[in-house]
């Protein structure tokens, strides 16, 4: 009891020099924890994926698509319980800067393969009877102030033309995971402009989604899947949801990894900020550490005492800077959610903030405490003065 209300005089003795470290500690946890935010936003579609879904593709590229004749061959596979399919539409909305995935998929199976996407019954009815109609994830209606009965034009790039479509529902996530930006309508609506404007690009697919009955037979599935259209004029490449989602990711590794050592980086740097402040204190209380110990005081009360200050100043740092994390969050959410749909702090990120604080209040504490156990009585006394 003793040694806690020395611990917290001590750590007020020199209040500015507290406040500054507090502080610097407050800005490297809120900005390791903003790093690690955006590392688990950067993974956030493989952390949603569904072992139970695969992804068929043609094998050469994304870009080329697959006949919709495949769709009958897929489904009378074993292992195979649900067949959906789409396109990535790449619709602009007024302004290129407006951007967001939008979609044109088999909507009944399709919703179906995905029980994470929420929508009321009425308006999923309404979505099913209406070719224009479209359905629009919760954060992506609230951006842009559209209401269910809304008209509105998408500019297609990939589909050139102006397409109109009427808002019918509204989704969102079953949990935070899941992305509610994102906007879907009718492949049909899609293919029948397709047979009037272009006739060779109809009756095609981009990609073909697949649930499978086991999630242990997936791969298994997979190679049946890519075995049946093996020699074909469109083979195919077949894999789970979260190694198509990984596959996007790779190609932006170099950046993944480049956010990672800053992050680290950040950490290191508040650790040798701790340490100057940890060691200054030590250095000037070799005197008191002197008069403890021929008071009966042991290394080990001593030790706390520097340990017990060091995490004290860090783990206030900490809570503060945590603290804050989650308001500075929302608002990077806000701002990037054109890139980041899913963008929260997640419990992973609070346990790495709370580690990195406790990792550097140890630290710091090391070298300040062996050299104040270790000194002499009569070479502690010796710098007073």
């Amino acid at each position: 009891m003793y040694i806690l209300k020395i611990i917290s005089k001590n750590t007020l003795r020199h209040k500015l020099r507290t406040f500054l470290t507090i502080l610097g500690i407050t800005i490297a946890i809120l900005a390791f924890g903003l790093l690690r935010t955006l590392i688990s936003a950067w993974y956030s579609g493989v952390e949603a994926s569904s072992a139970s879904r695969l992804v068929t593709r043609n094998s050469i590229s994304l870009v080329f698509p697959l006949p919709l004749s495949y769709k009958e061959k897929i489904r009378q596979i074993e292992g195979v319980k649900l067949v959906s399919y789409g396109n990535w539409f790449g619709g602009i909305y007024i302004d290129e800067k407006n951007f967001f995935a939008n979609y044109a998929v088999e909507p009944k199976i399709y919703l179906d393969l995905y029980p994470e996407i929420i929508i009321p019954p009425d308006q999923k009815m309404a979505f099913y009877r209406d070719r224009k109609g479209a359905v629009a994830g919760r954060k992506l209606i609230a951006k842009y102030g559209w209401k269910l009965g809304d008209s509105i034009i998408l500019k297609g790039t990939i589909f050139p033309g102006n397409w109109e479509f009427v808002i019918r529902a509204i989704y969102y996530g079953r949990d935070k995971t899941v992305d509610e930006t994102a906007f879907f309508f009718h492949w049909d609506y899609l293919n029948e402009n397709m047979k009037k404007t272009a006739p060779l690009r109809a009756d095609q697919v981009g990609f073909y989604m697949i649930g499978v009955t086991n999630p242990h037979i997936a791969a298994e599935v997979a190679v049946a899947v890519d075995k049946t259209f093996k020699n074909s004029l469109a083979e195919t490449l077949t894999e789970t949801e979260k190694a198509f989602q990984l596959s996007f990711i790779s190609m932006t590794e170099a950046i993944v990894i480049a956010i990672q050592l800053v992050s680290l980086v950040v950490i290191v740097i508040i650790m040798a900020v701790v340490a100057n402040t940890m060691a200054m204190t030590a250095r000037e209380r070799f005197g008191e550490y002197a008069v403890f110990k021929t008071m009966g005081f042991r290394g080990w009360h001593i030790a706390g005492m520097i340990f017990g200050e060091s995490l004290l100043i860090t783990m206030v740092g900490c809570a503060v800077g945590i603290t804050l994390t989650f308001p500075v969050a929302h608002i990077f959410a806000t701002e990037l959610s054109t890139y980041f749909p899913v963008f929260n702090v997640t419990t992973k990120t609070i346990c790495l903030d709370i580690a990195a604080a406790l990792i550097v209040g140890v630290v710091a504490a090391l070298f300040p405490t062996y050299r104040a156990i270790r000194i002499r009585i009569a070479d502690s006394l010796r710098r007073i003065g």
